[in-house]
């Protein structure tokens, strides 16, 4: 067993100090690969997120006065620091998430190049100069940051979670309270030691734990905090827009998804075999734009069930530090029980189960790779998002139809099409309800690109220049000088 010491201290960041568990009250932080307690998870008080609050806005002030190129030489920096320390980060992620080494890694690095990226973005803030319509005028558009954020980060992707908020608002030149998920505190507190060691001012980045019900009340109901921003479940998120809406604070909420993927008939089946196994089964399923409900045209529809349930049976699971582990565990004991659920609402509707279906009993939270098979429409997993190692096999017949069984849920988050007919890929591209489109890949997220959803998976979008303008706000100024 290779070492699973964690490297990581957490606490809470707030005003530029380290505040630990000390007097105040704390959750265990919990290895879901082996069942091992790695730490404490201190949780603010309502004093601590008052001081939250008045260091951020302290902490505005500070760093919007900073010019642009003088907020990108420090996060430039930050990110170095996190490019330095990526093999110990993507340890304390893997530790605390499951995932494998190397998912671990390859979500590090995304999170430097992310940081980097939005660095340099915040230097082409443009806004334009509008000609006037009287002489000697002359009218203005400017784009400035929206002030103190409140963020709110999901589990399941630690690092990049984190560092699309972190990074969005301070290159936008906004401050920013990071609530991140007590299942995995680690990532984001080294996130924030490289912040501070670049030298970001006291107050422009603080983090922070605790009962997320409380937190989420106490920050937005804040009138200091001018926005907020989720990676959450579409439940959460209309809590929380309901909330914002009492202030009429902006938002930014990627929701939960629960993504189709079309393999038409002339596909190429061992690629979109490959390349959906890998992308089903990355994370154990615990990914909001994970392939979950496969429609498989009816000339390939077994051999390609045969192929998927022979990858996913294939695939080496174990804790996510061993180097031949392809699939970790899940994030809880609750998530076991979620899918065992749904594999037995399934089967018990008539639904075949072609490969896993259970729970793996060894220490951690481990759930085989699944793969069923002619799942009737009313089966809960058609409807209900598993965010787990479940994929989910339908045949289908006619463009028209699978179209309509593709956007027939409320969620429009990711969306997958197999095919090597060009204009038949331009036709689903434009029928599908999706805020994200992958077309013989599934690599939909980088930091130049928008990332976001339609309908009920959310709406606004990170990364991108779309990333950037969702932490600023706009102003107009009109000059006349007789």
């Amino acid at each position: 067993m290779p070492d699973t010491s964690y490297p990581e201290t957490i606490g809470l960041f707030i005003d530029g100090q380290w505040i630990g568990a000390n007097a105040r009250d704390s959750s265990p932080l919990v290895d879901p690969g082996s069942g091992a307690e790695l730490g404490r998870v201190p949780h603010a008080t309502a004093a601590d997120l008052d001081a939250a609050i008045a260091a951020s806005v302290a902490g505005f002030r500070a760093w919007k006065a900073k010019t642009a190129l003088e907020r990108a030489t420090i996060m430039g920096r930050a990110a170095d620091l996190m490019a330095e320390r990526a093999d110990t980060i993507a340890k304390t992620l893997t530790l605390e998430n499951g995932k494998p080494f190397a998912e671990a890694k390859g979500e590090t690095l995304f999170s430097v190049d992310a940081t980097r990226w939005y660095a340099e973005e915040g230097k082409r803030a443009y806004g334009r100069i509008v000609p006037g319509r009287a002489a000697g005028q002359r009218q203005m558009v400017l784009k400035e940051p929206v002030g103190p954020v409140a963020a709110f980060a999901a589990w399941n992707f630690p690092a990049s979670n984190a560092i699309r908020k972190i990074a969005g608002a301070l290159g936008a030149g906004c401050s920013i309270i990071l609530k991140a998920a007590e299942e995995t505190p680690g990532t984001a507190v080294a996130f924030a030691r490289c912040f501070q060691e670049a030298g970001v001012p006291d107050g422009a980045l603080n983090l922070v734990f605790g009962v997320p019900d409380d937190i989420s009340l106490h920050l937005i109901a804040a009138p200091e905090i001018k926005k907020i921003s989720l990676t959450g479940s579409t439940r959460v998120g209309k809590l929380l827009q309901a909330r914002a809406a009492e202030t009429l604070k902006r938002s930014t909420m990627e929701l939960g998804g629960h993504a189709p993927v079309i393999v038409f008939a002339d596909a190429d089946v061992d690629h979109a075999v490959a390349t959906l196994a890998a992308a089903k089964f990355r994370n154990a399923g615990q990914v909001c734009t994970s392939p979950t409900r496969f429609f498989i045209h009816e000339s390939i529809y077994e051999a390609f069930a045969e192929k998927m349930a022979a990858a996913a049976g294939a695939l080496t699971i174990g804790h996510g530090l061993e180097p031949d582990t392809r699939m970790g565990p899940m994030i809880a004991p609750r998530r076991l029980e979620a899918m065992t659920d749904l594999v037995t609402d399934a089967t018990g509707k008539g639904a075949r189960l072609l490969t896993g279906g259970e729970v793996l009993h060894r220490p951690g939270n481990y759930f085989a790779p699944t793969v069923l098979a002619d799942i009737p429409e009313n089966a809960r997993i058609m409807s209900e998002e598993p965010f787990g190692p479940i994929a989910s096999l339908t045949p289908f017949a006619e463009f028209d139809e699978v179209m309509e069984r593709a956007n027939a849920l409320p969620y429009g988050l990711a969306s997958f099409v197999f095919t090597r007919d060009g204009g038949l890929a331009q036709r689903a591209e434009l029928a599908l309800e999706a805020g994200l489109v992958g077309v013989n890949h599934t690599g939909i997220s980088t930091p130049e690109t928008p990332f976001g959803g339609v309908n009920e998976s959310g709406f606004g979008s990170e990364s991108g220049i779309e990333g950037l303008e969702a932490y600023q706000r706009v102003k107009f100024v009109s000059e006349v000088f007789p």
